[in-house]
């Protein structure tokens, strides 16, 4: 089973005038069987650096936490948080030096520091794609249609969460591997927030 098989997610990011917004659909699978209807695919990595994914549980996972410990480990060291160019650049280098046994997923970095909200893609052998507004997972190519109609630099964070979830819903509707509920992380200045709107697609 290739990797296209087994990335059933629509997982989106936004880069918005106060913040980014990271959000996923909720529905685990394995090609076209459901696996659970609960997984979480967004996680808060630090106050103000978050990672998205589509793509393997497991490998999700596995990433967060040698993440997570390196987060912390550069803020012990260094006194001062990461930015988020610099955990993009760590999550590149961890990817591209896994590329011979890669982790089957794609992964969205997005975070607000001095230099301001960023968001940047990357796929299995960590190329490292700064950008606007990104889609990942077998939903992608709908959400990116809804967003490409929709997303201006000028949308707050608000605003961003909804065209996020707009997106999702319109990919989950026509994917059968996404589904069952949507999970955001708004990341501002001032720190972050995760939502979760429960719904099972019909």
């Amino acid at each position: 089973m290739g990797y296209q098989a087994i990335q059933g997610a629509t997982t989106v990011g936004l880069v918005c005038s106060d913040g980014v917004v990271l959000a996923s659909d909720k529905r685990v699978s394995w090609g076209y069987l459901i696996s659970s209807r609960s997984g979480k695919k967004v996680f808060k990595l630090t106050d103000n650096i978050g990672l998205a994914f589509a793509g393997l549980m497991s490998d999700m996972q596995a990433l967060i936490r040698e993440a997570e410990a390196y987060a912390n480990l550069f803020r012990l060291e260094k006194g001062r948080p990461i930015t988020t160019k610099a955990m993009s650049k760590l999550v590149s280098n961890m990817l591209f030096n896994r590329r011979m046994m890669p982790l089957l997923m794609e992964t969205l970095v997005g975070g607000v520091d001095p230099d301001g909200p960023q968001l940047y893609s990357m796929d299995l052998a960590g190329s490292l794609i700064p950008d606007d507004y990104i889609t990942a997972g077998s939903g992608s190519p709908i959400a990116m249609g809804v967003l490409e109609a929709d997303y201006s630099k000028g949308l707050d964070c608000e605003a961003g969460s909804q065209l996020a979830i707009k997106a999702i819903k319109a990919a989950i509707a026509r994917d059968a591997v996404s589904g069952d509920g949507i999970d955001l992380l708004i990341i501002r200045a001032g720190g972050s927030e995760e939502r979760t709107l429960p719904f099972r697609s019909t």
